[in-house]
């Protein structure tokens, strides 16, 4: 029995979990009850249309995220849920949200291929359901997601209903990455990555109040960010605060060394009063937080995981914005 838990080890070496959310344009969010297998789409349920599709889509890499989801209702559902996050552009809160009602998970393919071409797909619902909030439960492929993921799915389902928070949903989730930060989550529609949550942390991020310091122990990213803007954005929200999540937000590289050690940097984004500001930063590898782990439970050998530190950030220019009508 494998007895190393690489969300232990990331806790005991102390490793920070910022830049480690994944860019992607497209998430794809199919309900299926578990078990779930190592690889999720061979699992029992999975019919071999939707196998075709993700495997021509991982193939062709396209920058899209099939992700299986269920939660408590879903064994005895008489039709499939499919979610489509489709990403922003230019200044942004994250993704646009999609719901579909599908009557069975044998017709998901064919909707998913539809929406893909730019066509409108059948089985689309309006939702009174503003954030769905995917929790990685994927033991089959990480114990830790098992050990640490399953609790808190349901520690999660229960704040949300004590909290009376009608519009968020929480979803058991297959592998999406950072099982050494289990428990790890997605906050959807903005696409926040969060690791190595507990208990009060997760009520802060549900109700966007509390300590926004836990963002310095428990913030992975945002996933409409490069990596090392992600390092930027988490010094603005913590300069901020809460007030950070009402704003739409836009980020990008500038230029970067042959060597990787140092990034220019630049994050805009807009207040709710319509002023637009610009910000610039150098980020330089962090030679103390760059770290040798085994990336999960499994793993045989150690990766190098490279840490980035904002060294320095400036404001270069802040203007109001004014709307023509």
């Amino acid at each position: 029995m494998n007895t190393f838990f690489c969300s232990d080890y990331a806790r005991k070496v102390g490793e920070d979990v910022i830049g480690s959310a994944i860019n992607y344009q497209t998430y794809i969010l199919i309900e299926c009850p578990p078990p779930w297998m190592s690889e999720a789409f061979n699992s029992k349920w999975i019919p071999k249309n939707l196998q075709i599709l993700v495997e021509e889509v991982n193939r062709a890499k396209l920058p899209i995220r099939f992700l299986l989801i269920a939660n408590d209702l879903s064994h005895k559902s008489d039709h499939t849920t499919l979610l489509i996050y489709q990403r922003q552009t230019g200044l942004s809160h994250g993704y646009r949200q999609q719901e579909f009602q599908v009557p069975n998970i044998e017709q998901v393919a064919e909707v998913i291929k539809k929406y893909l071409r730019g066509k409108t797909p059948k089985y689309e619902i309006a939702t009174s359901k503003t954030r769905d909030i995917l929790v990685c439960t994927h033991g089959s492929y990480d114990q830790c997601c098992a050990r640490y993921g399953n609790p808190f799915y349901f520690y999660a389902k229960a704040a949300i209903s004590d909290l009376h928070l009608d519009n968020i949903r929480v979803w058991q989730s297959s592998h999406f990455g950072g099982h050494r930060f289990a428990p790890t989550a997605i906050d959807l529609p903005e696409g926040r990555y969060y690791g190595l949550l507990e208990q009060e942390s997760f009520r802060s991020i549900l109700t966007r109040t509390g300590d926004i310091q836990c963002f310095n122990k428990i913030y992975r990213g945002w996933g409409i960010l490069p990596p090392a803007i992600q390092i930027l954005e988490r010094e603005l929200i913590l300069k901020n605060g809460w007030n950070w999540f009402n704003y739409q937000v836009a980020g990008k590289i500038i230029e970067q060394s042959l060597d990787n050690n140092t990034i220019l940097g630049e994050l805009t984004f807009e207040d709710k009063a319509g002023s637009l500001y610009t910000y610039q930063a150098k980020l330089v590898k962090d030679e103390t937080k760059t770290l040798q782990v085994k990336s999960s439970c499994k793993a045989t050998k150690k990766s190098v995981f490279v840490k980035y530190a904002v060294d320095s950030f400036w404001l270069v220019s802040h203007k109001i914005v004014t709307y023509s009508i």
